[in-house]
């Protein structure tokens, strides 16, 4: 079973430094050392470092992210007045501007966890960790010079703007002061900065009085209108302006800012000054369609405050003759009549005909309606923008907040709230013609919504084609199987080699089944696939085409339905060749060609901002994800749910076992008593290597992993592990095992693991517990299962996974409760492997099967249990049933 590559060639990430975990906890992976010390002490610190030093030109769009964050919260600390013993309350951004900043998150990894709530959290620890620095004699500006010298000079000096309602030629005033010490309250005292010449003027203190202008000659070298007010003196009076000369110095805050000047502005510019804006109204009208080709109706209009202005109130806005502050209605607006007209001109060039369906929604994300230059598309915004009418706009909400429905009456199972919600979203999706990704976390029932919603169908829209599945091989037999336990009315028709089915099914066979399931590599080779129309098309691991270059991805895309459905639980949107690649297949044209997307995201990078929110919002309609993590979510999960994990054998394995059950027959015969016991014993170990891997038995020390498949389901299964920065305990019974293992792993994590066996010094293991316990501490830990299967708190761990079997209930279960314990407060996945067709598959279903039974006849273990059963019974125990093992092991 061949992997992937790793990243596509579409658009790559460059985000790679951080990654924020499960629990909110922020990493830096990146090659920075002063960073990478400062981020060892908490992600507090490593904040604080990166705001208090410059940019780097090279930085990446993650650390040009955060930096975002630090630099807001150090511009706080800059605000706060020199002498203040104990570090007041610094106030958190708004709500509003939390969610803003999610948005605008780059592509990383972890960035699925990334919310308002971790970004507060974020702010609260940086709070924290101030505080715990500020006090007594260490004072804020000491703090500043040591920890963010760029910023230590900053705090002096306030400029001020404020509305004069007396003077109508002159309707602002302006005045810079400077903090001149504390009153007995222990408030700051400001006073005209004139007032610093006669205090600090002569030879009184030329050094203070240098440092309290200094921001200033750095705002002048920036700035035209601050160097004529310091050369003219005029800095030092306060000013009657007039609205030409107060918006002139409106542009330049940011830049005051930059240079260590406070500044003071009447509210309604700090949330940036209302201003006139073309509104475009996409979807007015009843009937208006939705799918991708569907044509929407376009209507503009111009709004203040989001009231409408007549053509009379427009044409006056235009017909003036100076641009900048106006008093309009009562309030002061911005208005640019240049970027007004051209705003108007370009809007009404799209309305001309309507609007696509997929431009449309392009506009309503705030990217350009052609996927072009995102960073003049953020410049047009600030004067044209596009809302939802009121039936595009329901229908959205419908698309957020599907319509509820009983669930098919054929479910032979309870769905949970939340997956009762992913089958109503999938069928709206699915009846509408938008494609879909289904991305929840692994475990939460990806595989039940779906057969949910094809019962819905079978119910619903009865006749017609079939639905196609295609799922790699190793999971055909975990969808027959759960598709006869909850939806046995479906009927299910297997294109693949192991079933002898590759030709294209008559008419009469495709009218009598409702869901025929095959592989990639089936859709690669099989030209009638593609020929064929089909009702839903549905992609489970769907990241096996996120290389869009790949065969089995054209071959994939070439195929025809009326809905479109890819499931995966790696998060789509952390990879932007991955997310381009998805949606060319589920929404082909939304994200536009490969090399217009490359370009897009290009423009994203708006300066030294970065600003992904177009894009986010762009996709985030059809791609549904719940984690584990959320309230909501895991107050509905078990503690913890067991999935078994099917693997087949490749050719020289299946080759190889068959030889070792032949020998085993031809041996047996000739043997009894308490030679027969060691014999069977002895084969047995034999089997479960084979299963393992080929060079367990040689022990050759190879282990090369494209010869046990084995191998390779694990390293799939991390694969997607390592991607949502989970943890993951895997338990092997055998010792040899735990550094091959270890070595395989490290190449999927990109980083190594930790290996605990018999032969681990007793006093080296608590040290290597609480490692793994630490949110940056390894993500992967190999046990052996008797060592690993007593005395060890590892609550850190997401997901056991059981690479062999020790056949004994009781010590798997000892050791999956290492990762469940009192405090655990995760949902755990335990993975059981298991060797389809060979004497695990079998020793399996006993387990499962009988359980009481299975608890008596295996307490000591199946082996035991084994070496009882005649020839013939335990012959057919271990044979080969090589249909079973190449259905999941061949594509």
């Amino acid at each position: 079973m061949p992997r992937s590559p790793a990243t596509s060639q579409t658009a790559p990430s460059n985000s790679g430094s951080f990654e924020l975990t499960p629990g909110g906890v922020l990493l830096y992976r990146g090659t920075r050392k002063d960073l990478e010390r400062a981020f060892g002490q908490g992600d507090a610190a490593g904040l604080i470092t990166l705001g208090g030093h410059p940019a780097d030109e090279a930085a990446d769009d993650g650390l040009r992210y955060w930096k975002t964050l630090a630099d807001t919260f150090v511009r706080e600390l800059c605000q706060i007045p020199d002498g203040v013993e104990a570090l007041p309350e610094i106030p958190a951004p708004e709500a509003t501007t939390l969610a803003a900043w999610v948005l605008d998150a780059p592509p990383m990894r972890g960035a699925e966890y990334l919310s308002p709530e971790v970004l507060l959290s974020l702010w609260h620890r940086l709070e924290t960790w101030t505080r715990e620095r500020v006090g007594g004699r260490n004072t804020v500006a000491a703090f500043l010079q040591t920890h963010a010298p760029a910023w230590s000079r900053v705090g002096r000096v306030t400029l001020h703007l404020a509305e004069n309602k007396a003077d109508p030629e002159n309707p602002f005033a302006f005045l810079a002061t400077y903090a001149s010490g504390l009153s007995r309250a222990g408030r700051l005292s400001q006073l005209p900065l004139g007032k610093a010449l006669q205090e600090y003027g002569g030879a009184k203190d030329k050094a203070a009085l240098l440092k309290l202008l200094t921001p200033l000659h750095a705002a002048a070298k920036t700035c035209p209108l601050m160097a004529d007010l310091v050369e003219s003196g005029d800095v030092f009076h306060p000013l009657a302006w007039t609205p030409s000369e107060a918006y002139a110095f409106l542009q330049s805050v940011p830049k005051y800012e930059e240079s260590g000047l406070l500044v003071r502005l009447p509210n309604w510019w700090r949330k940036r000054g209302p201003r006139p804006q073309v509104s475009a109204v996409v979807g007015q009208k009843k009937g208006a369609g939705i799918g991708l080709n569907a044509l929407l109706d376009f209507k503009l209009e111009v709004v203040v405050e989001g009231k409408a202005l007549s053509k009379k109130e427009i044409d006056a806005l235009l017909a003036g003759d100076e641009d900048g502050l106006v008093f309009f209605q009562g309030q002061w607006i911005e208005v640019n009549r240049e970027k007004l007209s051209e705003a108007l001109d370009h809007w009404k060039a799209i309305a001309a005909d309507g609007i696509p369906f997929i431009e449309g929604m392009r506009l309503l994300a705030g990217a350009p309606a052609d996927l072009g230059n995102a960073a003049a598309g953020e410049d047009e915004r600030e004067w044209a923008h596009a809302r939802a009418g009121d039936e595009l706009a329901a229908t959205l909400r419908r698309l957020a907040t599907p319509e509820t429905a009983p669930p098919p009456a054929e479910l032979h199972a309870t769905l949970r709230p939340y997956q009762a919600k992913g089958l109503d979203w999938l069928w709206f999706c699915a009846n509408t013609g938008l494609g879909a990704c289904l991305a929840d976390d692994m475990g939460l029932g990806k595989t039940i919504q779906v057969l949910a919603a094809l019962l819905r169908r079978q119910e619903e829209t009865p006749g017609g084609p079939p639905a196609l599945l295609v799922v790699p091989a190793s999971l055909i037999g975990n969808w027959k199987r759960e598709a006869e336990v909850f939806a046995p009315s479906l009927r299910l028709h297997i294109v693949h080699r192991s079933t002898g089915r590759t030709e294209k099914p008559n008419a009469r066979t495709l009218a009598a089944c409702d869901l025929v399931i095959t592989t990639y590599g089936m859709v690669a080779r099989l030209d009638w696939i593609a020929a064929t129309p089909w009702s839903w098309i549905v992609l489970d691991e769907a990241q096996a085409i996120k290389n869009p270059a790949a065969g089995q991805s054209k071959a994939v895309k070439k195929l025809r339905a009326e809905a479109r459905i890819a499931l995966t639980g790696t998060p789509v949107e952390n990879q932007l060749g991955d997310l381009w690649s998805l949606f060319d297949f589920i929404n082909p044209g939304l994200l536009g060609s490969a090399p217009r997307f490359r370009n897009f995201v290009k423009t994203l990078h708006l300066g030294e901002s970065v600003h992904y929110a177009p894009l986010r919002r762009l996709v985030a309609p059809y791609i549904l994800r719940r984690l584990k993590t959320d309230k909501t979510i895991i107050a509905d999960l078990p503690d913890k749910t067991e999935m078994t994990v099917s693997c087949g054998l490749v050719p020289a394995q299946a080759r190889l076992y068959e030889r070792t059950a032949k020998s085993l027959a031809e041996t047996i015969e000739n043997v009894s008593g308490i030679e027969r016991r060691g014999l069977v014993l002895s084969y047995l170990m034999r089997f479960k290597q084979i299963c393992n891997h080929p060079d367990q038995l040689a022990k050759t020390g190879a282990y090369d992993a494209a010869h046990s498949a084995k191998f390779l389901r694990l390293a799939e299964l991390c694969e997607e592990i390592a991607s949502r920065g989970e943890k993951a305990l895997v338990f092997s019974q055998f010792r040899e095992l735990a550094d091959p293992l270890e070595n395989h792993l490290a190449e999927v994590f990109g980083r190594g693991g930790l290996v605990l066996h018999g032969g681990t010094a007793v006093k080296r293991r608590q040290e290597m517990v609480d490692r793994f316990q630490r949110e940056d501490g390894p993500p992967f830990f190999v046990l052996s299962l008797k060592a690993g299967g007593t005395g060890l708190n590892l609550t850190a761990a997401s997901h056991v996974i059981h690479f062999d079997r020790w056949w004994n209930p009781a010590v798997e279960n000892q050791a999956t409760d290492r990762a469940f314990r009192i405090g655990q407060k995760r949902n755990v996945l335990v993975h059981k492997f298991v060797v389809a067709g060979t004497l695990e598959e079998r020793i399996d279903a006993l387990l499962k099967e009988k359980q009481d039974v299975a608890d008596a006849i295996l307490h000591d273990g199946a082996e035991k249990s084994l070496t009882e059963m005649s020839d013939a019974e335990l012959l057919d125990f271990v044979r080969l049933d090589l249909d079973r093992a190449e259905t999941q092991s061949q594509s």
